[in-house]
């Protein structure tokens, strides 16, 4: 069985379409994927480069990924799969506002004590979000963000990058060929990066 280890912030779009790419991979590849907390706040954190309206995207972003760790931390690693898709059905497709009825309802989605939605304002959090933010970016580098993924394969060898950047959410069997072409392409030593302009938006509104 092969482990694909996914970094995440709740809010990110393209890490939802990812995520969402790699449950489907699951269900046709010998794969089980697990889930982990990083931060886009964490990850601005100090930068003057950034537009406007993403800074003001990023002001409440920190919430969401303090209540995952905190969720994590109650319950267990594999709680992060069930909570990720209520946190991000809501916000992706409900285009719920970000804030304590967003986390109340997921977290109780998923059977979690929904004072757990107090860990939003917490700091206390923080010290072990960061542990998984970088353990997450460190292979691949701090400036890239998500999705992240590390690919262990059955012999134990890890392979990290950034992406796939991908709309819409491959299905079926084009999940698995594009699963298999960038398990082969990140594998290849010295292989950095294949990019090209992005054309649609993450989610169709």
């Amino acid at each position: 069985m092969t482990t694909a280890d996914m970094w995440f912030d709740p809010r990110c779009p393209w890490a939802w379409n990812a995520s969402r790419w790699l449950l489907e991979v699951e269900r046709i590849r010998p794969v089980r994927v697990r889930f982990h907390v990083m931060s886009l706040s964490v990850l601005n954190d100090g930068r003057d480069d950034l537009d406007e309206w993403y800074r003001e995207w990023l002001k409440p972003g920190m919430g969401p990924v303090r209540v995952a760790v905190a969720a994590e931390q109650k319950a267990g690693n594999e709680v992060l799969r069930d909570l990720y898709t209520a946190l991000g059905t809501r916000i992706h497709h409900d285009r719920a506002p970000i804030g304590r009825d967003l986390y109340e309802a997921a977290l109780r989605e998923v059977g979690l004590p929904v004072d757990l939605a107090d860990a939003a304002e917490q700091t206390g959090y923080d010290e072990a979000l960061l542990a998984s933010h970088h353990s997450g970016l460190e292979p691949v580098g701090e400036d890239l963000g998500t999705p992240t993924i590390h690919v262990t394969d059955p012999g134990g060898r890890r392979t990290a990058f950034f992406g796939p950047v991908v709309a819409p959410i491959p299905r079926g069997e084009d999940a698995g060929r594009l699963w298999d072409g960038v398990v082969l392409v990140s594998g290849t030593d010295g292989f950095f990066e294949l990019k090209r302009a992005r054309t649609r938006p993450p989610i169709e509104r």
